[in-house]
């Protein structure tokens, strides 16, 4: 294949990243990080100018022989049925991929063309690279409302610019909000996956090795790795035993699956950290957290009722009485075609009357001709257009290819008002003179080929209409649900700025389930009791983590709630322990998402005994990085009181980070 290219590559972009410029030769690694991006962008948008050259009109159409199978096409995303099924193949053949990456690469360009424009100029610009794009292709381009996506991609975009995001970090984030403003959605897709949930294998990269994977839900999957991780803990201590603990783990599994009448190991127990807003646990829609991952609300609160055998606290324990319209689509047996009214808000849809058998009106000297049409169904200008052309082209014979005939008019109308069947007979011939009768059979062909194509597009006329009225209807029953639902006492929770005032939305019911449940789990049950976490209502900070005892003696003694004071030794105490490890979560180094292990020590960002044990001298950090800032030279870590921690590299780079918001 050959060809030829007068694309001109265009200066790089010249925003700095966020930590700023290295010195070479690692400043040469960001400007080729930089430029990779903006050539991937680049090549995004040529993809997607090729697959406008490539429409699907020009293949067969649904129901032709040859065509596209009708599941196939059902498969296919939104995005590809313009395009041509071909382009795939072209494309293929030009960079040298499989069909199944090339169909990938041509979805994935025109997503980021169409729906994700703000995100392909970041990556344009550098701002962004390759891996940076997969979260919001995954969760942010699905979203049908415009307003909201483009919204969502602009906020998630924000937040990622100027600082050291990893894709993990954009991922997580963009979970959470997609979460917490298209929550309907991410409950239907979490449905939908939880129906698809199974166990696979497949080949592992070394021969002879294979990955066994697992669908679960996030509590069961992070319960199953937790078990398994007490299980390979729980084995007797052997010095001769060299395998680590992920093979341990795995040994483990294949002990209780395979074997789960040979094996010995004990009972164990398993902790998952939970963490739900007050809101999710009134039957709000409010994200929350199991083990670091973000789940929908309903998910917690089902693991809670399983965990504590307490009612679960749904949003029917919170809704009021549902006024949203009722959709009853029309039948397509009868000819009335009337749309529902609604009750909240009133809204009345036009209805259509029943079909009169009108014939089409003439106009005299083959002027206009009025098209035949239900008085409801609207007639598209250019439409008409080409009705009279086309009837005018009947009449004068143009389309059988001979000479215009005299014709009069009130003859031709006096013919079209004829009722009766004439007999079937061939063709008028071209040359000479009609026999008797001939020309009245051929009109009559051509008038009920005429009423057919009428009859034809007014049939299609009617089902978009039909169409367009369902559709009407759906979408003024779904702004009146969730109008409804916004409302209630379930959409005030989910909405409040605070946990004061969900408390105040919930119904006297969610309250005291709520009770219920505090109590059910305070005296024991659980790993430990329940703890609250007050936060900023602004930052949503950590101020401080207490319980309901603590809370009860705190209002009782006048006294206000903070973080744990000041431990004499070099350990912190249960309670201060306990407050750090709740406000980092994850480990404090820029970009890392490892979890702090819950058996290491915390770091004293000043040396112990020079720096206190306190809250504001103390981080979370992951093994490596704890070692890291011990043993690798020339690294700086400044951590001020309020968390917020600032990493310089040798080379002048820094980073910050600071505790995740609630």
């Amino acid at each position: 294949m050959t060809g030829s290219s007068t694309a001109v590559l265009d200066a790089p972009a010249s925003t700095p990243p966020g930590v700023g410029w290295a010195s070479r030769p690692l400043g040469e690694v960001q400007a080729a990080d930089r430029e990779i991006s903006r050539q991937t962008a680049r090549r995004y948008r040529a993809v997607a100018a090729f697959a406008a050259t490539r429409p699907a009109s020009a293949d067969r159409a649904q129901g032709e022989p040859g065509a596209m199978s009708a599941e196939r096409w059902a498969r296919r995303s939104a995005v590809l049925r313009p395009v041509s099924e071909w382009a795939t193949q072209e494309l293929a053949v030009a960079l040298s991929l499989s069909a199944e990456a090339a169909q990938a690469l041509l979805e994935r360009s025109l997503t980021l063309v169409h729906r994700l424009p703000a995100t392909l100029d970041a990556l344009e610009a550098g701002v962004l690279h390759a891996g940076h794009v997969w979260p919001l292709l995954d969760r942010v381009a699905p979203i049908a409302d415009d307003a909201l996506r483009t919204r969502l991609e602009t906020d998630l975009l924000a937040w990622a610019a100027g600082r050291v995001t990893t894709p993990a970090q954009l991922g997580d984030k963009t979970r959470r909000e997609v979460l917490k403003h298209d929550a309907r959605a991410a409950a239907d897709r979490l449905a939908r996956a939880v129906r698809e949930r199974g166990v696979s294998a497949r080949p592992d990269r070394v021969e002879g090795t294979s990955v066994v994977s697992a669908l679960l839900t996030t509590p069961e999957a992070a319960a199953l790795v937790a078990a398994l991780g007490a299980y390979a803990d729980a084995l007797p201590a052997d010095p001769d035993d060299i395998r680590t603990r992920g093979q341990r783990m795995a040994d483990c599994l294949l002990d209780l699956v395979l074997r789960p009448g040979e094996s010995d190991l004990p009972p164990v127990q398993v902790v998952l950290s939970v963490v739900a807003p007050l809101g999710a646990l009134l039957g709000g829609d409010a994200p929350c957290e199991i083990d670091g991952q973000v789940v929908p609300a309903e998910t917690v609160r089902a693991l809670l009722a399983a965990l504590t055998g307490h009612p679960l606290i749904t949003p029917a324990d919170t809704a009021t009485a549902d006024t949203a319209p009722t959709d009853t689509a029309p039948t397509s047996t009868a000819p009335t075609s009337t749309a529902p009214t609604s009750t909240a808000p009133t809204s009345t849809a036009p209805t259509s009357t029943a079909p009169t058998d009108a014939a089409p009106a003439g106009s005299h000297g083959l002027g206009p001709i009025e098209v035949p049409v239900r008085p409801a169904v609207p007639v598209d200008p250019e439409f008409a257009r080409w009705w009279t052309a086309t009837v005018r082209r009947v009449l004068t014979e143009e389309l059988a290819g001979g000479q215009p005939p005299l014709v009069d008019a009130a003859e031709l109308q006096a013919r079209w008002a004829v009722d009766e069947e004439p007999p079937e007979t061939g063709p008028p011939p071209q040359d000479g003179p009609l026999p008797d009768g001939a020309s009245d059979q051929w009109w009559a062909r051509a008038d009920r080929a005429v009423d057919a194509a009428g009859d034809a597009v007014l049939a299609a006329q009617q089902a978009l209409g039909r169409a367009r009225r369902l559709v009407a209807t759906a979408a003024r029953a779904d702004a009146a649900d969730e109008a409804a639902w916004a409302n209630s006492p379930a959409g005030r929770v989910t909405t409040a700025p605070d946990a004061l005032t969900a408390l105040a939305a919930a119904t006297d019911h969610a309250r005291a389930a709520l009770t219920g449940l505090l109590a059910a789990t305070g005296g024991g049950g659980l790993a430990d009791r329940p703890r609250l976490v007050l936060t900023d209502a602004l930052t949503g900070a950590l101020l401080t983590l207490t319980d309901l005892p603590a809370l009860r003696r705190a209002i009782a003694q006048g006294g206000g709630l903070g973080p744990p004071g000041r431990a004499d030794g070099y350990r912190p105490g249960a309670a201060l322990d306990r407050h750090v490890r709740t406000r980092d979560r994850r480990c404090r180094f820029p970009g890392c998402r490892r979890r702090v292990p819950r058996g290491g020590d915390l770091d004293h960002a000043v040396p112990w005994p020079a720096g206190p044990t306190t809250a504001a001298n103390l981080a979370g950090y992951c093994t490596g990085h704890h070692r890291g800032k011990h043993q690798a030279p020339g690294w700086r870590h400044t951590l001020t009181p309020d968390g917020t921690l600032t990493v310089t590299t040798p080379t002048g780079l820094t980073a910050v980070t600071e505790p995740p918001p609630y």
